[in-house]
């Protein structure tokens, strides 16, 4: 497979998706983060990693406020939006790379939108608040929408998926269908199949191997695999090759940007991901009889 190539349109430029694989750098600025323990929840040291994120190659900073990790309660938007703001203003013209915020919240997005940034992620899919799309709309913003399946609260007590791809593409589709219906234009959306978002071990694997059907759906895809539970290894360092590895299933298997922590070492992967998905056509040519 090859990718289909899109221009995403944002607020205040245009960016290709296809050609090579995006990296989008993971700033959490929550103090209760699984993967980092709350390290940059203070403004000065968010707004340092957030700089070290673009100079280690990251095309995307997208910045969490509320914690997401299984069991996790979620937070009134107030103080959701205290976390961001600081953050935001100072970043604020600061990078040449774009600003997307992880958040399901309308209001939430709409004073981050009105701060700088330029891109919502919604792990959500809009089923939360359905509300996020006009303001996406509103500010000629980016939307991702990442599929999830409950909530954090009760992700240990869902029943097992049957087939976890075909709900993914259904309720995927449905929520494309409500942001047509909010009259945001397609060329804005992104899609991600959640993995990890209420989803076990083994359904994650299947949506990795299967990644490909998404690609009937027509939108750009981004999948998010760092330091997910089912990725954990006995040490840190093999949770990173761990995470690699996921990385380059999900480029081989068409996603167009992967969202990661460790921006360094998966640039590092999705080069060599890239250069067999280029590969894939002359070698089909070659091969033929």
């Amino acid at each position: 497979m090859t990718r289909k190539r899109y221009i995403w349109r944002l607020r205040s430029r245009e960016i290709t998706l296809g050609d090579r694989t995006l990296l989008v750098g993971i700033l959490n600025v929550t103090p209760d983060s699984f993967s980092d323990g709350g390290k940059y929840s203070e403004p000065d040291s968010a707004y340092a990693r957030a700089l070290e994120l673009e100079e280690l190659g990251a095309d995307i900073l997208d910045i969490g406020a509320e914690s997401s990790r299984p069991g996790s309660v979620r937070i009134p938007e107030p103080e959701e939006t205290r976390r961001l703001t600081p953050v935001l203003k100072r970043l604020r013209g600061k990078l040449s790379i774009p600003v997307s915020v992880d958040t399901y919240k309308a209001v939430v997005a709409e004073r981050a939108l009105d701060l700088g940034a330029e891109i919502i992620n919604d792990p959500t899919a809009l089923t939360f608040d359905p509300q996020l799309a006009k303001i996406a709309g509103k500010f000629d913003a980016g939307l991702i929408l990442n599929h999830m399946r409950g909530t954090p609260e009760t992700w240990a007590k869902l029943p097992p998926l049957k087939d976890p791809m075909a709900t993914v593409l259904t309720d995927l589709t449905a929520c494309l269908h409500r942001v047509m219906r909010a009259g945001l234009d397609r060329t804005r959306i992104v899609i991600d199949p959640g993995l990890g978002f209420g989803k076990r071990k083994d359904e994650n694997a299947d949506l990795l191997a299967r990644l490909t059907e998404l690609a009937r759906l027509d939108a750009p895809i981004m999948v998010g695999p760092s330091r997910k539970s089912f990725l954990k290894q006995s040490t840190e360092q093999e949770t990173v090759f761990a995470g690699a590895a996921a990385v380059t299933a999900a480029i081989l298997g068409g996603a167009h940007m992967v969202r990661v922590h460790d921006v360094k070492e998966m640039a590092a992967a999705a080069r060599m991901a890239d250069a067999v998905l280029r590969a894939r056509p002359a070698a089909s040519i070659k091969s033929a009889p």
